[in-house]
């Protein structure tokens, strides 16, 4: 009886000291606690210089029991690589577990995510890779990769679908696949990219609120080849052209990020592949100008630079673009005055 309660005795001592252990570990800055092992050292580094830097590494992460087993797991192999030194210095998180960061986004950014899940880039690996329409006009291929399933770790795109041609029938190699998220959150938010954290305006100089805003540009475009993040400020936007006359492209650092999907072919013209850069009346302008940024929503964009009843007497929400009818020849992408106004640009006394 003795020895039962000497063990059992040992055993609570135990479970108390871990859960203090625990307890003090979670509440600890990180730069004592994950900063102390040199594998992410580099990503503490960015951590601190970025507009996340006052949140704790926990918060998207996670801890050692958030996620039961499965987390004990994970941080259980983390602990046994870094002691047998099985990693190299650079240690990056899969891509499962960035759709796990992805749920816990949501935890502050719920405008964006909701917007995002209602957006042309919540697709998921079968609405990419099962297209049909898409894969009988172009075959499958690596560079596929490159905006749809970029942090796919897995292997190559053949790991994912089969067949890798235009006849078809086409199914996931990985049924598990179909459901997660081709474009997540990270495809353009680098979360550890340098920047400064939200603070209250000084209320009591309201003159200078417009003057102490900082401007911040935080997308960066996630380069799948070199698992490098590079930032829109360094992204170069190509000399876009239409049958070899320039074509002027907006100044906003997001075009640049916008293009390298939405990329124009070979020769850099304008309409070709999925490129979209805006030409024609709406020559120069942002794809955010009437693009929401997370939704990709431009429904009753015009209204943004638009009037409901233009200078001619004409609502241009109700002309013949593709922004009132899908199968209107009228791109609103590319349309020029002369393609809704075919006798000649009219005068504002014109009925």
């Amino acid at each position: 009886m003795k020895k039962i309660i000497i063990i059992s005795s040992s055993l609570l001592l135990l479970v108390v000291a871990f859960l203090a252990f625990y307890s003090s570990w979670n509440a600890a800055s990180p730069t004592k606690t994950c900063a102390s092992c040199h594998e992410i050292l580099h990503s503490v580094d960015l951590w601190k210089a970025s507009t996340h830097r006052n949140i704790a590494c926990k918060e998207c992460h996670g801890t050692a029991l958030s996620e039961g087993l499965h987390s004990l797991k994970e941080k259980g192999a983390m602990v046994f690589h870094h002691i047998g030194k099985m990693k190299p210095d650079d240690v990056r998180i899969s891509e499962v577990q960035r759709l796990e960061v992805m749920q816990r986004c949501k935890g502050c950014h719920q405008t964006e995510f909701a917007r995002w899940n209602s957006g042309g880039h919540a697709m998921n690996y079968s609405e990419v890779f099962l297209n049909s329409v898409h894969n009988k006009a172009e075959p499958i291929y690596e560079d596929c990769l490159r905006c749809h399933g970029m942090f796919y770790d897995k292997g190559t795109v053949m790991d994912i679908v089969e067949p890798l041609d235009t006849a078809g029938p086409w199914k996931l190699k990985n049924v598990s696949l179909a459901d997660r998220p081709a474009i997540p959150c990270f495809a353009c938010h680098q979360v550890h990219q340098s920047g400064y954290p939200g603070i209250r305006q000084n209320l009591e100089s309201p003159a200078s609120l417009h003057y102490s805003r900082m401007k911040q540009t935080l997308t960066s475009f996630y380069y799948r080849r070199d698992s490098t993040y590079f930032p829109v400020l360094s992204l170069a936007c190509p000399e876009i052209n239409y049958l070899s006359v320039p074509v002027k492209t907006s100044p906003d650092p997001n075009q640049s990020l916008c293009i390298q999907c939405h990329s124009p072919n070979a020769f850099n013209m304008d309409g070709t592949d999925d490129d979209r850069t805006p030409m024609g009346v709406h020559e120069g302008i942002s794809c955010l100008a009437c693009h929401d940024s997370h939704s990709n929503s431009a429904i009753a964009s015009c209204k943004n630079c638009h009037p409901a009843i233009s200078n001619c007497k004409l609502d241009v929400e109700k002309m013949n673009t593709s922004y009132r009818n899908q199968s209107s020849k009228n791109n609103i992408h590319f349309v020029a005055c002369t393609d809704c106004h075919i006798k000649g640009r009219p005068t504002p006394y014109d009925n």
